[in-house]
């Protein structure tokens, strides 16, 4: 609890009375008890200065507190009261302390090349002893992604060529199929040089997600102009009509799958337009090449098929 003394001023009769509190009950409050009322409901009891007395730093004055010896000494004498800037938090990297800026990029800019730019100019600056600058953001993203998708893609791909190999029965199918793989890689990748973005973290998510949607169309041609060949159709019609057939529902599933992606390509955010971009780059290619690719690898692959 607070707690007042009445010290003797010198020359004077009368006492005057200094506050002692403690420093921390000054500022923050300490709780002293627990009170009950009428409802039931309880509250903590808060001891601290009046709130008259605690608005400025100079209120702190007149704050007396106790030394070791127990002689009273103004809070003045010891410190100094002032408002000071400070972080909010310490935080540790490798218990190391840091401080983390952040900035976004402005809408058509490429953030490689603003972020390479940025590291170039801080590698001028003459750091005192123990401090350096380390990059983060999508560069470590990426270093950090690109690290452990080696072993990924190799899996994903045996992955991609077991089901296909199981769906059709024989590796001629197989290898006409994901004849399309190059096609949209080819694709996402010019389309990624024509309008300045460079492979990051998310223009590679884009490369898998346009692999996925060239083997389903893929699929769709060649399953047909097996089913058409097991029917007892001649190759050459069966790759014919099949590519008749087909050639509408694949360019629609693309013009459909370019369209939904055109706003986001469109607005031009450095994280999620380059994934628009390959896909788009990827679909455009794939399909209008595809078309002839498939065909003519298939006449020059013709897998076995069993005539019912």
């Amino acid at each position: 609890m607070s707690n007042a003394r009445a010290i003797r001023r010198r020359g004077s009769g009368s006492p005057i009375f200094v506050r002692i509190i403690p420093l921390g009950m000054a500022l923050e409050g300490i709780a002293a008890g627990v009170i009950r009322v009428a409802s039931g409901d309880s509250r903590d009891v808060v001891v601290r200065l009046a709130g008259d007395e605690r608005r400025r730093p100079r209120d702190l004055d007149n704050v007396y507190v106790a030394s070791q010896s127990g002689a009273l000494t103004p809070l003045r004498q010891i410190a100094d009261v002032a408002f000071e800037t400070d972080v909010a938090e310490i935080r540790r990297v490798d218990r190391r302390r840091t401080v983390t800026v952040t900035s976004s990029v402005r809408t058509g800019f490429l953030t490689d090349r603003v972020t390479r730019r940025i590291i170039a100019d801080l590698d001028a600056v003459d750091l005192p002893a123990g401090y350096e600058i380390v990059p983060a953001g999508e560069i470590e993203s990426r270093s950090e992604t690109f690290g452990g998708m080696g072993g990924a893609v190799i899996v994903s791909a045996f992955m991609t060529l077991a089901i296909l190999v199981l769906e059709f029965g024989t590796f001629r199918s197989t290898l006409i199929v994901a004849s399309v793989i190059p096609l949209g890689a080819m694709g996402g990748v010019l389309a990624l040089f024509l309008v300045g973005y460079t492979l990051s973290f998310t223009a590679m998510v884009g490369f898998v997600a346009l692999i996925g949607i060239e083997i389903k169309t893929s699929i769709l041609l060649v399953d047909l102009t097996n089913q058409l060949r097991e029917k007892g159709m001649a190759l050459e019609d069966a790759i014919r009509q099949a590519g008749e057939v087909r050639f509408l529902p694949i360019v629609l599933t693309s013009l459909t799958a370019i369209a939904g992606l055109s706003p986001l390509a469109l607005q031009g955010t450095a994280l999620y337009a380059p994934l628009a971009w390959v896909i788009i780059g990827g679909l455009v290619t794939s399909t209008l090449l595809g078309r002839i690719v498939t065909p003519v690898l298939y006449k020059l692959l013709p897998p076995a098929v069993e005539v019912g």
